[in-house]
């Protein structure tokens, strides 16, 4: 299993930094790393950016804004470290913090670096060569979302992060918010999702709990026992983890989970391998996720929607930035089919219920 070890790529040029500034303040902050490193880059990076500094005698993780970033309230690298630190002692999945740069000169923003956790990150497909039955599909979906449950189980207290949040009232914030978002984002060539927001204003549940939430939890930010892949050593990318309704972390989670059985244009959206057989249903995960946590099943068809209607504004968001112009990346172009393919599938829960 050794050989699906995640591996990072080779640097872009678009997302060099200086390195020997860098190099400088770590070897000054973290006097334990030997000499100047060999640095490679990690897929991604429309949020914040991850490369691998390969020293002589260890291997760390930077993590960076991206280039030309504006609001700093979306790419907060002292938050993000303040919250996987503070979470490591109650949530061994967290990544060991090592050192965090104030000094925005250095590379253009804060950055701070984290342990490597070598292990086997499932992206849009399993390693090529790696087979998975369904026995163990079944296994990896219950190792993940025993995951999610276990943070929604937190002491936030314990954890010193009962400040990270607004905290009650997380439903309506969110339903308000991203609403506000589409408006905002809104093109000539996608639906006007009317009903469907007008739906969620009208059905919108009071808050079950207030609890940590990730806020993109999906196989890609999981990392696998590369000697037990039905084992999760850990989790990351915690740029958007706040207080709120465990419920709407579960349905932001679900509207990437693509499954086998679903009709071709949905699969287009497919960025896990959630759709091998043996893998969990969404209906499936739900009802094990309710059961763990003593939520109502019942209030399911709300989180779905708004879980599906947050997609759409955020694949609006990227195509609206291609029609103003502000990207030329033609990946985009056709964005707007995907927001018209989830405005289908809200209206199609409203009529039938969960899919």
């Amino acid at each position: 299993m050794h050989d699906f070890v995640d591996r990072p790529r080779p640097l872009r040029d678009s997302d060099a930094f200086n390195l020997e500034a860098v190099n400088q303040w770590v070897l000054e902050n973290v006097p334990t790393l030997v000499g100047s490193p060999e640095v490679f880059q990690y897929p991604g990076g429309a949020s914040n950016l991850t490369y691998l500094l390969a020293y002589k005698n260890k291997d760390v993780i930077l993590r960076r804004p991206p280039p030309g970033h504006k609001a700093k309230s979306a790419h907060d690298m002292g938050r993000e470290y303040k919250v996987m630190k503070a979470l490591k002692n109650q949530y061994p999945y967290v990544p060991e913090m090592i050192a965090f740069c104030e000094d925005e000169k250095l590379i253009g923003g804060q950055f701070y670096l984290m342990e490597r956790m070598k292990g086997i990150i499932p992206r849009k497909d399993f390693p090529r060569g790696m087979s998975i039955d369904k026995e163990s599909a079944k296994k990896l979906c219950f190792g993940l979302f025993d995951k999610l449950i276990e943070l929604h189980k937190v002491d936030i207290e314990k954890a010193g992060l009962s400040d990270l949040g607004k905290g009650k009232g997380y439903v309506q914030r969110q339903v308000d918010g991203w609403i506000d978002r589409f408006e905002r984002s809104k093109t000539w060539n996608v639906p006007g999702f009317k009903t469907i927001t007008s739906w969620l204003k009208e059905n919108r549940p009071d808050d079950v709990s207030t609890c940590l939430i990730h806020n993109d939890f999906r196989f890609d930010n999981a990392v696998f026992d590369p000697n037990d892949p039905g084992n999760i050593i850990g989790v990351l990318d915690w740029e958007m983890a706040t207080l709120g309704d465990p419920l709407m972390d579960l349905g932001g989670a679900l509207a990437y989970w693509v499954e086998e059985k679903d009709d071709f244009a949905f699969r287009w959206l497919r960025r896990q391998p959630s759709n091998i057989p043996g893998m969990l249903t969404r209906n499936e995960i739900v009802d094990y996720y309710c059961e763990k946590m003593n939520f109502d099943r019942g209030l399911w068809p709300f989180y779905q929607i708004f879980g599906l209607f947050r997609l759409a504004v955020i694949i609006q968001q990227i195509y609206y930035r291609y029609y103003k112009g502000q990207t030329d990346n033609p990946i985009f172009k056709n964005f707007w089919f995907f927001v018209h393919l989830l405005s289908f599938r809200c209206h199609k829960i409203l009529k039938k219920g969960p899919i």
